[in-house]
């Protein structure tokens, strides 16, 4: 008789404990992940459940640090506006998977730029960039690098290690034969994009 009654108090804590676990589980909020915020302050009222925000064509002129706070933030569109200059906080977003900052006016990339573990695309076209920093070999899960009309004079031994790397664009730099030969043979499994030579001495 006591063996039933203990069964009988178990079955019974066993169907409690399923029915709140249901009931907890409704009423957990659904996330849109595919939801696009365009600007800062609608994204700042639930910082967590942002995954996707586009602040092209705002005129910044500096990053805003609250972007930090985007924790689960995964594509940032900062594309057609006045930034000079990327804050070393830029590293701090481990999910980021797509970052656009085509159209500024960045000079320099920080070397927190290497951070980003989770990035596959990195748009900087249409910058006055310079120089790459030897941290960009450290994004590993990188497809898709896309850097056509900058400055730069020379492409880093370092972008040999991005083994995930498909496209790099880089139209509308002047290398010299001998330099594009150099980054062809640093990234043999990537297609990468030239202008014709310069013909000139790096």
């Amino acid at each position: 008789m006591q063996l039933m009654v203990m069964r009988s108090i178990l079955l019974l804590w066993f169907l409690s404990v399923t029915v709140t676990t249901v009931a907890q589980q409704e009423q957990l909020p659904v996330v849109d992940t595919a939801h696009v915020y365009r600007s800062m302050e609608s994204a700042l009222q639930n910082p967590e459940r942002v995954y996707k925000l586009n602040l092209s064509k705002k005129k910044l002129k500096h990053v805003p640090p609250e972007i930090s706070r985007f924790t689960n933030l995964r594509e940032l569109d900062l594309s057609k506006n006045k930034i000079k200059e990327l804050p070393a906080q830029i590293g701090d977003m481990p999910n980021l998977e797509r970052l656009n900052l085509s159209s500024n006016d960045i000079t320099v990339l920080p070397e927190e730029i290497g951070k980003l573990q989770s990035l596959r695309y990195l748009g900087l076209n249409r910058n006055l960039i310079e120089y790459l920093p030897p941290s960009i070999g450290l994004l590993s899960n990188l497809e898709i690098l896309e850097l056509w009309d900058n400055e730069i004079q020379a492409i880093p031994d370092e972008i040999g290690q991005l083994k995930k790397l498909q496209e790099l664009e880089l139209r509308g730099i002047l290398f010299s034969d001998e330099e594009q030969n150099r980054i062809k043979a640093l990234v043999p499994q990537t297609q990468v994009y030239f202008s014709p030579s310069c013909n000139c001495l790096n």
